[in-house]
């Protein structure tokens, strides 16, 4: 695992995964590796009444019934759809469940505008088709197709974002559970790519997205739908910050502290941006940006790698609020004058009454500020 960039859920959490299939006793859905059960244990991780021997550590922070549902429907015969803001953890939602069902989440699509048929159904290898001809040897099989003869878990990212023709083409396979292949001789049974029991597919989509290739009723029906809510509780945020920090230091095998009390500048920086955006009256009086926790962890990962490699190998408040307008200041001059306002409206009253981190905080925005301008 320690020489890949990135590990996916399955290996980085192999010797957990095996741990808990060696003690699953409950029953499994078709040819699924864990039970329901450890299935919402492994990513909701473990509590002192499921009487096991070792902990587990949560992995995804959100609502238990939305786990439970998503579990659930793929149980059933029927698709998985998670929906949501940006940066609320649907991809890792999915990520997690694929690893936990059928120990591989890497059978993905990348929903995009230039994704085709050939990336859900198969393509051709063009060599050994000119040298032998067409045949399921010289066949490209798509991950949702890879998925199909395995009987495990398909994603496909970024539903909405493919065209209609693609979408439509998953109505087939989500309805028929199989894939034809008109390219090959009908008396020949390789014509046909039978789904295996355990076969779903898990998309996302984000709810920003609408408008640009809205689902057809077709397709809607063919999955049940878990919206995935932008988490607004605030010992849930602090959470997850704290996992990805922690989860952030161990990768880069960096020791740095990072003090609880500039997490909670953080947080709070975050809260306070949010309801200047709710209070809003036009989109050029809100920042660009989401304000998901998923960018509020890549501001904290931005500082916490400024501040090992160029700092004093401690967080500073300075650097965290260099890193905030720097990663979040995204149109200049619109962003950077609210980010002004938020400083001069919010931070300096706040920083003679509370003090603490709040004036270094105050004199590394406006830094930033004046250097982006």
């Amino acid at each position: 695992m320690s020489d890949l960039l990135r590990a996916p859920a399955e290996i980085k959490y192999a010797e957990e995964l095996d741990w808990l299939e060696s003690v699953d006793d409950g029953p499994k859905p078709f040819t699924w590796r864990l039970s329901p059960k450890m299935v919402r244990l492994f990513v909701l991780g473990s509590e002192r009444s499921d009487g096991l021997d070792r902990q587990i550590a949560p992995k995804w922070f959100g609502d238990r019934s939305f786990v439970e549902r998503s579990i659930v429907t793929l149980a059933s015969d029927r698709g998985l759809l998670l929906i949501g803001d940006p940066g609320t953890g649907k991809s890792w939602l999915a990520e997690l469940l694929s690893a936990a069902i059928c120990r591989n989440s890497t059978l993905v699509v990348q929903g995009t505008a230039g994704t085709t048929e050939d990336h859900i159904k198969y393509s051709w290898n063009v060599s050994m088709v000119i040298a032998k001809g067409q045949s399921r040897q010289s066949m490209i099989p798509s991950p949702i197709m890879t998925a199909m003869e395995a009987g495990a878990i398909g994603r496909f990212e970024e539903l909405t974002r493919s065209t209609s023709d693609v979408q439509d083409a998953l109505i087939s396979i989500l309805s028929e559970k199989y894939i034809s292949v008109p390219e090959l001789d009908s008396d020949n049974s390789d014509n046909i790519v039978f789904a295996k029991p355990g076969f779903s597919i898990i998309a996302t989509a984000n709810s920003r997205d609408r408008g640009v290739n809205d689902l057809s009723s077709a397709l809607k029906r063919r999955f049940n739908f878990v919206r995935i809510p932008v988490v607004t509780n605030k010992k849930s945020e602090a959470e997850i910050v704290r996992f990805r920090t922690e989860e952030l230091l161990r990768r880069h095998r960096i020791e740095l502290d990072v003090p609880p009390t500039l997490l909670d500048v953080l947080l709070q920086s975050f809260a306070d941006l949010r309801a200047s955006a709710a209070a809003a009256g036009s989109d050029d009086e809100k920042l660009e940006s989401a304000l998901s926790t998923a960018e509020q962890i890549g501001v904290l990962e931005d500082a916490i790698l400024h501040s090992n490699f160029f700092g004093e190998r401690a967080l500073t408040a300075h650097t965290l609020a260099s890193s905030l307008v720097g990663s979040l200041a995204r149109r200049e001059p619109e962003d950077l004058a609210i980010f002004n306002k938020y400083l001069h409206g919010v931070v300096e009253p706040r920083s003679k009454e509370v003090g603490g981190s709040w004036p270094e905080f105050l004199e590394g925005g406006r830094d930033a500020i004046a250097t982006l301008s």
